[in-house]
């Protein structure tokens, strides 16, 4: 499900969200009301859903990038396969599967192993491979996806650098989506969640972050371990960090003051460039409207929901929690990243413990991205939110999964990249 698809969802309190009308000028007030309804609400009644990326190599040794027009016919090749996921493809012609909400993490893990292994058909094909990890190692490739919106992502994400060029073609994850609130659970529900996995994400980021021998040329970057996520940690802090609640605001009211203050990335155009003012957010582009932008009309609706997919903190609300701090993975890995997450947040007891565990590195994304698994506290930590899930899921009855989970450290994590095979089978 997409932020578009949410203009109608349920809210925390019964009742449907009432839209400002399709088309008309968008309020302050508007917009404040139509956030905290749509981004934060009880269910779905499924619980989970899976995001997968990959990139995409020749399959030949040492790897390379596939030329575009190969890459265009094995999209192509793709898009007519009865898929139970949904296909999209990324800025560099990354390819991403994003499952069906699921009843169960196993069902959500078993669609996606059926339409991965058609994908990983696909690929043999036309001569490429799936390749799971957070950071390509080939030098950057052209952009792939020429549409406005990726050339003023660019363009903006260009002004500080070259960090965002390799965000966009050059990096895969493994995102988890996941209820904001279980029905009949009680606002406080939403807190919870939401502390839990941010206070986990350090080091759970760490133990799914896959190091890379990607050539680093933004100056920002030097002297990251774990480059996807030192590339979120500098890339635009006001777009990529997640919003801290003020004293007497709610998760919902900083979460609602965090997406309004946060900068234009792109202004909506018809046949012309969608580049955004400098500096312009987009609380101030409702308050001033064409004074603002004089080309475009006052931001609508549409924009906001626009707006909202251009903001990328740890953890998305989108009517779920999306999970955004994992890497992708060599093998089956993607299963026990999901599964980590999944867990932690469906047996309380495992996330106590985790939360628990997690207390001295709970805020420590730079240093857990800068040194990942080499600094002592975030390995500790690491490794008991590892445990603790391999627990739970044991306890859940997927004893293979919590095997995989317990062992996943030190098998994978802890392995040089070079000795880890990335083929997704």
């Amino acid at each position: 499900m997409s932020i578009e698809d949410l203009a109608q969802a349920a809210g925390p309190v019964a009742g449907t969200v009432s839209d400002p009308l399709d088309g008309q000028p968008l309020t302050e007030s508007d917009a404040e009301g139509w956030i905290p309804r749509t981004c934060f609400k009880c269910g779905p009644p499924r619980t989970v859903g899976i995001e997968l990326e990959y990139l995409i190599h020749r399959d030949v040794d040492p790897p390379e990038h596939l030329a575009p027009d190969k890459l265009k016919l094995l999209h192509d090749d793709i898009q007519t396969q009865a898929l139970r996921s949904g296909f999209t493809v990324e800025p560099g012609g990354q390819v991403e599967l994003s499952s069906l909400p699921a009843d169960d993490l196993p069902g959500a893990i078993a669609d996606l192993t059926a339409d991965l292994e058609k994908l990983t058909a696909v690929a043999s094909r036309h001569g490429a491979r799936l390749t799971g990890t957070g950071i390509d190692s080939l030098p950057l490739p052209v952009r792939y996806l020429q549409e406005p919106r990726y050339a003023a992502m660019e363009e903006y994400f260009d002004r500080t650098g070259s960090a965002g060029r390799v965000m966009m073609r050059a990096s895969a994850s493994v995102q988890v989506n996941i209820e904001a609130a279980r029905i009949g659970s009680g606002p406080g529900d939403f807190d919870r969640r939401w502390e839990l996995l941010h206070a986990i994400g350090p080091a759970t980021a760490a133990a799914f972050g896959r190091p890379t021998r990607h050539p680093v040329a933004d100056p920002r970057l030097k002297g990251y371990r774990l480059l996807r996520q030192g590339i979120w940690r500098r890339l635009d802090p006001a777009r990529c960090h997640a919003p801290v609640p003020t004293s007497g605001e709610t998760l919902q009211e900083a979460y609602t003051r965090w997406v309004l203050d946060a900068p234009v990335l792109a202004v909506r155009r018809n046949g012309r460039p969608w580049t955004a003012p400098r500096d312009l957010t987009f609380r101030q582009w409702l308050r001033e409207g064409a004074r603002a932008v004089p080309d475009a009309t006052a931001p609508t609706l549409e924009d906001l929901k626009f707006h909202l997919t251009t903001l990328f903190p740890p953890v998305r609300a989108r009517g779920f929690y999306e999970v955004r701090y994992l890497d992708q993975q060599p093998g089956p890995g993607w299963r026990v990243a999901a599964a980590t997450v999944a867990a932690l947040m469906q047996d309380d007891s495992a996330g106590d413990a985790a939360l628990e565990a997690c207390e001295p590195v709970r805020d420590a994304w730079e240093l857990a991205a800068r040194e990942g698994l080499a600094n002592d506290r975030v390995r500790e930590a690491a490794r008991k939110v590892l445990e603790h899930a391999a627990q739970a899921l044991d306890r859940d009855g997927m004893g293979e999964l919590a095997q995989q989970t317990s062992e996943y450290l030190d098998r994978v994590a802890l392995t040089e990249p070079s000795a880890v095979e990335e083929r997704p089978w």
